[in-house]
C-alpha cells in the first residue's frame, strides 16, 4: 500500500451543517475543501434530495445558510462590485442571497445593516436576528453613510490603541471584545425596516422560537458578565424579563413540542465542565422543573483534526429531542422522551459530527466519521434502523494508502479503567524496533476515539507507534470521571503513564529509547508536566499549552474563571495551589528536547504560556525551540491557514524524527 503524505489532508473534504427543508423531503449541507494556492478554505453548498447528491453553489464562499421555505435557501455572501467595495471600506453589512434548488443561479435577496449571524423566522417577511455591535456606537446600523464614514474614520484614528474596561478583553479567534456585544434585531425583509431590540450593553446568549414567540437568554453588564444569564421574552416589539437570575452557569434554550426547554449545570457539584441537567421552563413565570438529571454530556466531543464547519448536536422532531452524546470514546445519537427518558438511537463505533432528523419522514442524516474514515455523509432509517453510506467524497484520498486501525486497549490504573488505542506502522515486522510516539487529547474534558487522525496516521506511515488514551478528566464516562479540579498532573499524569506501560508491555518491538510525547491545549500542558517529572521520552512537542495557572489566569480569554475552577483555588488566597499544578515550577527538572508551538491570536492558551517553558528550559541549557505563528488562534491544527497548518505537522514531524529516527 502507498504511504499517507503530510500533505495529503489538503484533499481531504469536510462535511457540516446538514439541515432539513421545513417538509423534511430534501436536505442541504456545506462542503469545504482546502485551497493550497490561496492558502484558505472553499466551502460550497450541497442538496441531497431522494438519495441523490447535487453541488447547488461553487463561489466557494457559501459556509452559512437558512431554509427559506421548501425550495429556497437564504444564505449571506459578498458578490457584486458594490459589496466588495463597502466591504474593502470595512462597512458592517450583511447581504443574504436566495438559491432555488430545484434550479436557477442565486439571486440577491436583502441586505441587513449589521454584521448578522443567525436569522429565525417569526412569520411572513418578519425575522429576528443576532447581529454583532460595538457598544460605542450601538445604533451604527441606522447611519447615514456619512455617520458611517465618520465611525471608519474614528476606527482607523485609534487602530494603534485598545482601551480595556472590561473582561474578558479579548477572545480566541476574535481578537479584542471589549465592549463588543451579541444583540438581537428585529427586520422586516420587505419593507427593510430594522429595529434593535436589546440595550447595547446586553449580550444575546442562546435563542428558541416556540410558535411565532422568541425566549432568549442573556445580559447586560460592564465591567465583567455575571455566571448567570437572564431568561427574556420578546411579546411584539416590547422585552419581559421571566427571570432575572437563573440558577444555571449560562446554559442553551430549545423549543420541543411547544415546550420550551433549558439545558444548563448549576456547577455546584462539578465546577464549570458540569453537564447540563434537562429542564421544562414554565413560559408564564419563568419558573424551572427538572426534567432530567442527566450525567453524560448531550454533544459531540470525539477529536479529529479532519473536520471543518460544525451543525447542530440537538434538534427537536415533535416531543422528543434529537441529540448526540459522547460515550467513552465514541459519539452517539440519542432521543429525549417528553417524560425525560433517554434512548439510544445511533450507536455505532466512531464519531457522529453532526445530523439532521427529517419532520415528515423516518429520514435522519448523519455526518459521521465511522470505521476510520474520513467524514461522509449516511442515512439512518428511524422504522428500519437501517444505516446506509451514501456519499463517496474522500473515497479517492485514502485509497490504495495504509490506514492503521485502532487496536483497542484497555487496563486499570488508580482504580480507574483506562480505554486507548494503539496505531501500529507501516508494514510492520514484529521481528524490527520501532519509534512511538504517545499523543494526548485537549480539554481536557473531550476524548479521543477510534476515527481517522490525519496527524497520527501521518506518523504511523513513517513508522512509528502512535498511541493514546482518555485518562481521569476525559469526557464520555460521566461527571465524576471528568472532573479533575485541583488534581491536574495527579491521576490522570499516572493514568497516562500506566497506559505508555501498558502498550510497551503488548508491543515490545516499540524501542523505549525512542518514545516521544505530544499534545495540544490540556495536552499541551500534560507535556510540560510529562518533561518536568520524567525523563523517558526522548522528545517532546508542546502545543497551544498552559504553564503556568497563575498567569494563565490573567492573560486567558477564560482564565480568570477556567483557572480558578480547575485549580480549586485562586492568585489572591490559594496562590500555592495554583503554583502547585503549574508545569513551569518543575522545569528545573526537564531535561528532555521540546519544540513549542503556539500562535500569536491565539487567547485561549496565549503565546506568553509557552514562552515561559520555552525561556526555562533554554536558560537551563535543554535543547528548545519554538515556532511562532502569525495570523492564527487556538484553532491551529484544526482550521488554521492550510500553509501553516503544513509548516505546524512538518516542525512537530521534523522535531520527533530528529530525536527518535
Amino acid at each position: 500500500m502507498d504511504q499517507l503524505q503530510l500533505t495529503d489532508f489538503l484533499r481531504y473534504r469536510f462535511l457540516a451543517q446538514p439541515k432539513f427543508a421545513p417538509d423534511g423531503q430534501r436536505a442541504a449541507f456545506t462542503v469545504t475543501n482546502c485551497n493550497e494556492e490561496e492558502n484558505c478554505y472553499e466551502t460550497r453548498l450541497w442538496l441531497w434530495e431522494a438519495g441523490r447528491l447535487r453541488q447547488l453553489t461553487d463561489l466557494g464562499k457559501e459556509s452559512r445558510f437558512f431554509w427559506e421555505d421548501n425550495t429556497h435557501l437564504l444564505f449571506p455572501a459578498v458578490r457584486s462590485k458594490a459589496e466588495q467595495k463597502r466591504q474593502e471600506a470595512k462597512e458592517e453589512f450583511t447581504s443574504f442571497y436566495r438559491l432555488d434548488v430545484t434550479g436557477g443561479e442565486a439571486t440577491h435577496a436583502f441586505t441587513l445593516p449589521f454584521a448578522a449571524g443567525t436569522l429565525y423566522h417569526v412569520a411572513g417577511p418578519r425575522y429576528l436576528a443576532e447581529g454583532s455591535i460595538d457598544a460605542a456606537w450601538p445604533d451604527y446600523y441606522q447611519m447615514d453613510q456619512a455617520g458611517r464614514e465618520a465611525v471608519a474614520k474614528a476606527y482607523q484614528e485609534n487602530q494603534d490603541y485598545e482601551v480595556l474596561d472590561e473582561i474578558p478583553f479579548w477572545f480566541n479567534g476574535q481578537n479584542f471584545v471589549n465592549k463588543k456585544r451579541n444583540a438581537l434585531f428585529a427586520c422586516n425583509i420587505e419593507t427593510g425596516e430594522v429595529h434593535r431590540l436589546t440595550e447595547p450593553l446586553f449580550s444575546l446568549d442562546s435563542l428558541a422560537m416556540v410558535g411565532e414567540t422568541a425566549y432568549f437568554l442573556g445580559e447586560a453588564y460592564e465591567a465583567k458578565p455575571s455566571e448567570h444569564s437572564s431568561l427574556w421574552v420578546l411579546e411584539g416589539d416590547a422585552l419581559r424579563c421571566l427571570n432575572p437570575k437563573l440558577p444555571t452557569l449560562g446554559g442553551q434554550l430549545l423549543a420541543v413540542g411547544g415546550k420550551l426547554l433549558l439545558l444548563g449545570s448549576e456547577g455546584l457539584r462539578h465546577g464549570l465542565n458540569e453537564n447540563d441537567y434537562v429542564y421544562t421552563i414554565d413560559t408564564e413565570t419563568g419558573c424551572l422543573s427538572l426534567l432530567r438529571a442527566e450525567e453524560e454530556n448531550m454533544y459531540s466531543s470525539v477529536g479529529s483534526d479532519c473536520r471543518y464547519g460544525g451543525g447542530e448536536p440537538r434538534q427537536a422532531r415533535g416531543e422528543e429531542l434529537f441529540h448526540l452524546t459522547t460515550r467513552w470514546g465514541n459519539s452517539h445519537l440519542y432521543r429525549l422522551s417528553p417524560d425525560g427518558s433517554s434512548h439510544p438511537v445511533v450507536t455505532k463505533d466512531g464519531s457522529i459530527d453532526s445530523f439532521a432528523v427529517s419532520p415528515a419522514t423516518d429520514t435522519i442524516l448523519l455526518v459521521a466519521m465511522f470505521d476510520c474514515k474520513l467524514q461522509e455523509l449516511y442515512t439512518y432509517d428511524l422504522a428500519s434502523g437501517n444505516l446506509q453510506q451514501v456519499s463517496h467524497f474522500n473515497d479517492a484520498c485514502l485509497a490504495g494508502k495504509y490506514v492503521a486501525q485502532p487496536q483497542a486497549l484497555r487496563l486499570e490504573s488508580c482504580g480507574l479503567e483506562v480505554e486507548g488505542w494503539v496505531l501500529l506502522p507501516k508494514d510492520f515486522d514484529p521481528s524490527k524496533s520501532y519509534p512511538a510516539v504517545l499523543d494526548i487529547h485537549g480539554g481536557p474534558k473531550t476524548v479521543y476515539g477510534p476515527v481517522f487522525y490525519h496527524e497520527m496516521q501521518l506518523w504511523a506511515n513513517r513508522g512509528y507507534f502512535v498511541f493514546f488514551c482518555n485518562p481521569m478528566g476525559s469526557d464520555g464516562r460521566g461527571n465524576r470521571f471528568a472532573d479533575i479540579r485541583g488534581h491536574y498532573g495527579e491521576t490522570d499524569y499516572r493514568n497516562l503513564m500506566d497506559f505508555t506501560d501498558a502498550v510497551l508491555a503488548r508491543y515490545p518491538q516499540i524501542d523505549r529509547k525512542r518514545l516521544a510525547v505530544t499534545g495540544g491545549s490540556y495536552g499541551g500542558f500534560m507535556t510540560n508536566w510529562i518533561i518536568g517529572h520524567t525523563d523517558r521520552c526522548a522528545c517532546a512537542a508542546s502545543q497551544r499549552s498552559i504553564s503556568n495557572w497563575l498567569s494563565f489566569y490573567g492573560v486567558s480569554d477564560i482564565g480568570y474563571r477556567f483557572a480558578t475552577d480547575q485549580c480549586d483555588g485562586n492568585p489572591f488566597d490559594s496562590p500555592e495551589q495554583l503554583w502547585a499544578h503549574s508545569p513551569l515550577r518543575y522545569a528545573k527538572s526537564a531535561v528532555t528536547p521540546t519544540l513549542f508551538i503556539h500562535s500569536d491570536e491565539d487567547h485561549r492558551c496565549p503565546m506568553a504560556e509557552g514562552m515561559q517553558m520555552y525561556t526555562a528550559l533554554v536558560d537551563r541549557g535543554v535543547p528548545a525551540r519554538l515556532c511562532y505563528f502569525r495570523g492564527e488562534n487556538h484553532e491551529l491544527s484544526r482550521s488554521g491557514k492550510p500553509k501553516h497548518r503544513v509548516r505546524r505537522l512538518t516542525e512537530i514531524t521534523d522535531w520527533i524524527e530528529r530525536y527518535t529516527k
